[in-house]
């Protein structure tokens, strides 16, 4: 399970807020919109390439769109934090919707069930984690400080401070990536210290996956590192304002990369180059 599920993506509209303020509620079938999409922000993506399924984490909670018409899966949450790990457990963070026994905010919390129920792990009434990344030493997350923690429920703040926007990481190795407003950032030790990558673009959002990443800038445009990060180039046009992305290693140089936009799923086979409506492959 843990080798096909990815997209480790975390991303807000919002401005990551400094921190102030488990849910066991049955999972809802409430279906996201008449155009089968949810209609809340959407801050975070999690694919199955097994079996196609994409979730997405969005101010409503966390939607599988691959159904159709959307499913939404467990209680209302607005999921501003969301990360996929090792073991096919998510960790989220975020506030608490109708009817969601949790402080406001959530602290890091963590799902065993693929998000069909939630349960506290740290930091609650205190922390609202904009990004969250899972890597194989632990997580990093950022609440306004930039945090790691080995278990999810002890945290320290690591010295070199940076205003991450995204984080993105893979839980089969160390290597953390960061989005910030001056620039990509780069850790090789689960998110302890970083580095600035000379000559990146200047990325929104970015994925991992064994050891390539993926990348889009604020005008939609796709950028691949076969590096992990630390060289990039440039391919297509992403069509629509890019929220989420997530990537699969398909062979040694193709990467399967996944676009959560405002209204659709956008998928590419060839790198970035070219993109469909994940609806176009569905019957």
């Amino acid at each position: 399970m843990a080798a096909l599920t990815v997209g480790l993506l975390i991303v807000t509209a919002c401005s990551p807020q400094v921190p102030q303020g488990s849910d066991t509620s049955e999972p809802s079938d409430f279906s996201a919109s008449a155009q089968d999409y949810p209609a809340g922000h959407i801050h975070g993506m999690s694919v199955d390439p097994g079996s196609n399924r994409v979730l997405l984490a969005t101010h409503d909670g966390l939607f599988d769109v691959s159904e159709s018409p959307a499913i939404q899966i467990g209680p209302t949450i607005d999921l501003m934090g969301f990360t996929t790990a090792g073991n096919g457990e998510f960790y989220a963070s975020g506030h608490p919707g109708p009817g969601t026994d949790l402080p406001d905010p959530v602290g890091l919390i963590r799902s065993t069930d693929q998000g069909k129920t939630w349960q506290p792990l740290s930091l609650q009434g205190e922390s609202d984690f904009h990004a969250l990344a899972a890597t194989d030493g632990g997580i990093v997350g950022f609440d306004g400080q930039l945090r790691i923690s080995a278990d999810g429920t002890t945290w320290e703040s690591v010295d070199e401070q940076l205003p991450a926007f995204n984080l993105a990481a893979t839980p089969r190795d160390s290597i953390v990536l960061a989005t910030t407003e001056e620039g990509l950032q780069r850790s090789t030790d689960d998110g302890e210290t970083w580095v600035a990558v000379a000559g990146a673009p200047l990325l929104m959002l970015t994925a991992l996956s064994e050891g390539k990443a993926v990348g889009v800038t604020p005008d939609g445009r796709i950028h691949t590192s076969v590096d992990a990060g630390l060289t990039w180039v440039e391919q297509g046009t992403v069509p629509g304002e890019a929220a989420a992305i997530a990537t699969q290693l398909l062979d040694d140089s193709t990467l399967r990369i996944w676009v959560a936009t405002e209204d659709s799923v956008q998928v590419s086979n060839d790198n970035g180059q070219t993109f469909t409506d994940i609806k176009s492959n569905h019957q």
